[in-house]
């Protein structure tokens, strides 16, 4: 990360986009910090395989602010005169940095090379970057619809026609079964022993899901496309709402007559569907933000969604240090009584038992009168509210810190 640094004008500036990247960074840190992984609310949890939750909504939208900021921030630098390939070396350097901090956080606490994984959400952001970097550089919108179309038919092509080798060594084609498929077999082969530890055959950051991921970032940048019209902002959230709308439409038929929508495959029906609803959402940020006539409309949306706009000035810092605190949590270990502990080894002798950190925070949480999942639910929250402290108190002090 670089040093502290001031954020771009606000003329410059989609305020609706700031705080489209909080609503995504505000539910990333919710749905990956319960207090018991044991007790969900259905919605605050992956799909198990087909389907998709909430929570399968907040991935495919930091990807397609990605696109978005790319297409703005590259736009405003070439019409300064800044030249294509300085600006791809500085996509390059920021998606190198990205990847570096995610493959660190894999690394902590433990620092086990023989082991750690390698993919990650943070390496994803930065693979994609890199790969939609030249389509953005050197391509109109026409160049990137075809590269979009043509990055999702290579991949429904590699996953639906080339037969591959389960982790048991037998030989299918087409089958979309955890650890079966194209993409899970090319894991294997080229990074085994460092993949997802809970399934260690195959990831959900993937190599192959990777190119259709790279079509949500796309399908970001054209709706960069969108915003930089000199048109009223009334036609331009007409647009991203009716092609949010076609696109939930197309989504939900290639589902049935393609692949399913599967975020851990990034299927194309996914990421097309996923982009549906980023335009949906972001569609109606941008008019209560930016796009209302009314200017007491825009001061009382502005007002009310402050919190988010403070989150999304440093979404990757805070995704990042929640990350870390979390994983830290769970590695310090409190020494505590334990009643247990004494039955064993006899009521004469005083025991003591280590429990991590989050445990021992957790625990008065889990000693109210709550059901389980109420309270797994609440010490979200709170670690939410926690860290958007340290993201307001960043924004007091104008500290953006910018890959």
């Amino acid at each position: 990360m670089t040093a502290p640094a001031l954020p771009p004008t606000s003329e410059e500036r989609l305020a609706s986009l700031d705080a489209f990247r909080g609503f995504a960074i505000a539910g990333m840190v919710l749905v990956n910090n319960p207090g018991d992984w044991s007790h969900l609310y259905s919605q605050l949890a992956h799909a198990s395989w087909h389907g998709w939750t909430f929570t399968d909504w907040i991935f495919p939208f930091f990807l397609f602010i990605v696109g978005v900021s790319m297409t703005l921030s590259t736009g405003r630098r070439l019409a300064l005169g800044d030249h294509r390939a300085a600006l791809l070396r500085s996509l390059a350097r920021r998606a190198v940095v990205i990847f570096l901090v995610g493959f660190t956080l894999n690394l902590i606490p433990h620092f086990n090379w023989g082991a750690v994984r390698i993919p990650g959400v943070l390496q994803r952001i930065a693979l994609c970057t890199l790969l939609a970097a030249p389509l953005v550089l050197w391509c109109g919108w026409r160049g990137q619809v075809k590269a979009l179309i043509g990055l999702f038919t290579v991949y429904a092509v590699l996953m639906l026609a080339v037969p591959v080798p389960g982790p048991d060594g037998v030989v299918a084609t087409g089958l979309l079964q955890p650890g079966r498929d194209t993409g899970a077999w090319l894991d294997r082969a080229l990074l085994s022993g460092h993949l997802w530890v809970q399934s260690k055959t195959w990831d959900p950051e993937g190599l192959l899901s990777t190119l259709p991921a790279v079509g949500t970032v796309l399908f970001g940048v054209l709706t960069g496309h969108v915003l930089a019209w000199r048109g009223e902002a009334a036609h331009k959230t007409v647009w991203m709402l009716l092609a949010g709308l076609a696109l939930l439409w197309l989504g939900a038929i290639l589902d049935v007559v393609l692949m399913p929508i599967n975020k851990a495959l990034w299927t194309p029906s996914y990421a097309v569907f996923m982009a549906g609803w980023a335009l949906l959402v972001f569609g109606a940020f941008y008019w209560l933000m930016d796009g209302a006539p009314q200017a007491r409309v825009r001061a009382a949306a502005a007002r009310f969604f402050q919190p988010l706009v403070i989150y999304g000035m440093n979404a990757l810092f805070i995704f990042a240090l929640s990350g870390f605190v979390a994983k830290m949590m769970g590695f310090i270990k409190i020494p505590v009584a334990s009643a247990e502990a004494a039955g064993a080894v006899g009521a004469a002798t005083q025991a003591v038992a280590n429990v991590s950190l989050k445990a021992w925070l957790y625990a008065p949480l889990k000693a109210l009168p709550l059901e389980p999942v109420q309270a797994s639910l609440l010490w979200a929250l709170l670690f939410n509210a926690v860290m958007f402290i340290v993201a307001w108190a960043m924004w007091k002090k104008r500290w953006f810190i910018k890959a």
